[in-house]
């Protein structure tokens, strides 16, 4: 049995004259939990759609669990539990009775479908509100029903299009918890904006930009692109001005720019050292302070984080550019 989950292949869609996706390349392996970032239009819902079955592509095509979805839709439907944006529910249904339905149109009865009603119950903590009404729930509660119809048919391949969206704080830790469990025996693709809920949630991180790929890697892996370190010294300082102490750094022969940075408590400065290269310059900063006559209260080297690389990624910009 294959742990290619997810391969998909050249995969490109042209609404008229515009291409919404081109070329996408990507395998996703049993039990990863992959996050797919990308700005609004970026072409992440086509991609999810076509995976799923809702749309075909103008060219390319794609595997999921060794099915094709041209060749073999009804087993890639199969195959994948799918939750999108706007989580396809019955309000006026009890929660019982709405999984009931979805199993049975999953192709479950009798016994087996008893069992994978009290599994998915379980899995996704429903037990307190089994016997409600749809219409009452919060939403946090209804993104876990949403997560229960996807799992019913025990798929092996979870999509989910923003299933954070919308909820308050707590609501969406619950559901990330909720994602990482349900992640250990299953695929999962997790379509979403918030680069917080892939940091804590995901292994590893697909970014799309105007319908291409421009990143498959790890959080950390893709943090580290950047480069170049950023050492931030905080000082106190003593009389000095601003413009004093940033000429004190400037002396740093490896230093590519000095900058203060905004919001240092009253009498202290924070100043930013950014190298040529990929140079440590911790004790040349230190040098520099003691020289200066500059107290030293703090100094901390920083990597680029996922924001500043999604930015650059996806349009042309970041932190240190």
């Amino acid at each position: 049995m294959t742990d290619v989950m997810i391969d998909a292949r050249d995969l490109t869609k042209h609404y008229g004259a515009v291409t919404a996706l081109k070329n996408a390349t990507f395998q996703v392996n049993r039990g990863e939990v992959v996050g797919f970032l990308g700005p609004n239009g970026a072409g992440k819902t086509t991609t999810m759609k076509i995976l799923t079955c809702f749309i075909a592509p103008s060219a390319g095509t794609a595997r999921i669990g060794g099915a094709d979805i041209f060749e073999d839709p009804i087993a890639v439907r199969e195959a994948i539990g799918y939750l999108p944006e706007s989580t396809p529910l019955y309000t006026e249904m009890l929660v019982l009775e709405y999984l009931e339905f979805v199993g049975k149109m999953r192709g479950l009865s009798g016994a087996g479908l008893q069992a994978r009603l009290r599994r998915v119950v379980e899995e996704t903590s429903l037990g307190d509100v089994i016997g409600k009404s749809i219409g009452e729930l919060s939403k946090g509660f209804r993104q876990r029903v949403g997560l229960a119809q996807a799992l019913i048919h025990e798929p092996p391949v979870l999509i989910l299009d923003e299933p954070m969206s919308g909820l308050d704080p707590n609501q969406a830790s619950e559901i990330r918890e909720l994602i990482r469990e349900i992640g250990r025996e299953r695929t999962v693709i997790l379509s979403t904006h918030n680069l917080a809920e892939v940091r804590v949630t995901c292994g590893r991180v697909l970014i799309i930009s105007q319908g291409e790929l421009v990143a498959d890697d790890t959080p950390e892996e893709l943090a580290a692109r950047g480069g170049k370190p950023r050492f931030v010294a905080t000082l106190r300082q003593n009389g000095h001005s601003p413009s004093d102490i940033r000429e004190a750094f400037s002396v740093i022969g490896d230093a590519q720019s000095v900058k203060d940075q905004t919001g240092a408590a009253a009498g202290e400065v924070v100043v930013e050292v950014v190298p040529k290269g990929n140079q440590d310059l911790r004790a040349d900063i230190f040098q520099a302070a003691v020289a200066a006559n500059l107290v030293l209260l703090g100094l901390e080297q920083r990597g680029e984080n996922l924001e500043d690389i999604f930015r650059q990624l996806t349009t042309g910009t970041g932190a240190s550019s």
